[in-house]
C-alpha cells in the first residue's frame, strides 16, 4: 500500500496519467531497423522489464514495422541498458493520447476445425484437434518457404521455434505467432 501511494504521487508529481486499466502511463522505443527492435526486446526482457513488441502508428513509420512498448517509470533504467548496449532508439515517445496508441501485431480468425493466428505480416495455421501445423504463409522474406516447409506437418508442441531458423522480419512475426498459439492452446 506504501509502495502504491508513492509512485501515485510521483506520477501526479511529473504529469503521469493512470489509464482505462490502472497502469502508469507507458512509452515506446522507436528504432529504425527491425534488428534493433529483437536485439533490445531480448535484452529488455532478460533484464526484466515489461515489455511488450506493437505496431508503429502510423504516424511514427521510420520503415521498421515494430515498436517497444514499456512502462514510462523505467525510461531512465531501459534507456541505460540500451546504451550500454550501443542499441539506440530513434524516439522514445509518452503514449499521452490514443493518436500514438500502437497497433496490436496479433489476429486470429478461428475457422471451426483450424486456428489461424497472424502477427504483423505472417500467419500460422493449425488444426485445433491435434495441434498439428497446416499452413505458414505471408510476408515476403527470402527465408518464408524454409520456415514453411520446416514447420508445416509438426505439432506446435514439437515444432522448432520459427526464431531459431529465421532471422528475419518475417521470421521474428512467425516466432510471435508460434508463441501467441502456444498460449492458447496449451498442450
Amino acid at each position: 500500500m506504501f509502495w502504491k501511494k508513492i509512485v501515485a504521487i510521483a506520477g501526479s508529481v511529473v504529469g503521469l496519467k493512470r489509464g482505462a486499466d490502472g497502469r502508469s502511463d507507458r512509452g515506446i522505443l522507436v528504432f529504425h531497423h527491425t534488428s534493433e527492435v529483437i536485439r533490445a526486446e531480448s535484452l529488455l526482457k532478460e533484464a526484466g522489464f515489461a515489455v511488450s513488441v506493437k505496431g508503429p502508428p502510423p504516424d511514427l513509420r521510420t520503415g521498421c514495422d515494430l515498436v517497444i512498448e514499456f512502462p514510462l517509470v523505467s525510461q531512465l533504467r531501459i534507456a541505460e541498458l540500451l546504451g550500454g548496449a550501443k542499441i539506440a532508439p530513434l524516439k522514445i515517445l509518452p503514449l499521452q493520447d490514443l493518436l500514438l496508441e500502437p497497433v496490436g501485431l496479433f489476429h486470429s480468425k478461428d475457422f471451426g476445425d483450424h486456428l489461424m493466428v497472424r502477427a504483423a505480416n505472417m500467419k500460422i495455421t493449425i488444426d485445433k484437434n491435434d495441434l498439428r501445423i497446416v499452413n505458414v504463409s505471408g510476408g515476403g522474406c527470402p527465408d518464408v518457404p524454409f520456415l514453411a516447409e520446416s514447420l508445416v506437418g509438426k505439432s506446435l508442441l514439437e515444432a522448432p521455434a520459427p526464431r531459431s531458423m529465421g532471422h528475419t522480419l518475417c521470421g521474428y512475426a512467425l516466432q510471435l505467432a508460434y508463441e501467441e498459439l502456444l498460449r492458447r492452446c496449451p498442450g
